[in-house]
């Protein structure tokens, strides 16, 4: 087979945008081994919203770097369901080329950060803008869903600000704009609503439902707030290594 394996030649992918079986991730730097979490199975459906606990330092957005193609985990395998070279299947990712996983994570994924990383010198339309042109759309097209997505997070009347000129809510709107606009498979956001106000962080939130749900994409959260958990379809929990699903009592 190719190097570009889809998931249907290997196991039925049973109706997940994302799939990990038997993931781990240990670092190396010398004689120093640092193990992450070994063995992780975990499987997200499409258009549930699940959210991932742990202590600082469990490896959260680490797990996340890895279901989003960011990183490499040392074994195990993550299948991703979207478009590489006009093909829509399930993509094996590890096994995928730098360039080849950047081209199937600009469609199939979306990323929401704790920090906004929209370019400074670009107005909040052009940040949305910059995706859509990335995966191959022409300028009009770009410009169309961009644009939507912001009046969408009632963003209408800011368009032509740059990210100096919003307030923190207003950037991680956009941010929120700029990863739902080329309609990914699954949104993963690593603490999302952290670096803002109660008020502000709950605004964030329920934009990011709203929407998630509006297009029918997965969203992955990793969140220290167990109070944003609990609106979630299931909660996660990674401890020493190992990944547990929380039932409602437990979180």
């Amino acid at each position: 087979m190719s190097k570009h394996q889809m998931m249907d030649q290997l196991e039925p992918a049973d109706g997940a945008v994302i799939q990990c079986r038997g993931l781990s991730k240990t670092y190396r730097e010398g004689k120093l081994v640092t193990p992450v979490f070994q063995g992780l199975d975990l499987s997200i459906q499409a258009g549930e919203t699940v959210a991932i606990l742990g202590a600082s330092g469990a490896g959260k957005s680490t797990l996340l770097h890895l279901l989003g193609g960011l990183d490499i985990p040392t074994e195990g395998d993550i299948w991703v369901d979207g478009e590489f070279n006009g093909v829509r299947a399930c993509w094996d990712i590890a096994s995928m080329s730098n360039a080849a996983r950047g081209q199937l994570r600009n469609k199939a994924l979306g990323f929401v950060y704790q920090f906004h990383h929209l370019l400074p010198e670009f107005t909040a339309l052009e940040n949305v803008m910059l995706p859509v042109l990335l995966g191959g759309a022409d300028v009009n097209e770009a410009n169309s869903r961009a644009k939507g997505l912001l009046e969408a997070v009632g963003l209408g009347h800011r368009l032509a600000h740059k990210p100096g000129e919003l307030s923190g809510g207003e950037r991680q709107r956009a941010a929120v704009a700029r990863a739902l606009v080329n309609k990914p498979a699954c949104v993963l956001g690593d603490e999302p609503t952290g670096n803002l106000d109660e008020k502000t962080a709950a605004g964030v939130f329920a934009l990011m439902l709203e929407l998630n749900r509006a297009q029918k994409t997965s969203l992955v959260l990793v969140t220290h707030d167990r109070s944003l958990a609990r609106r979630l379809d299931r909660v996660m929990e990674l401890h020493e290594g190992k990944l547990r699903e929380l039932g409602a009592g437990q979180v």
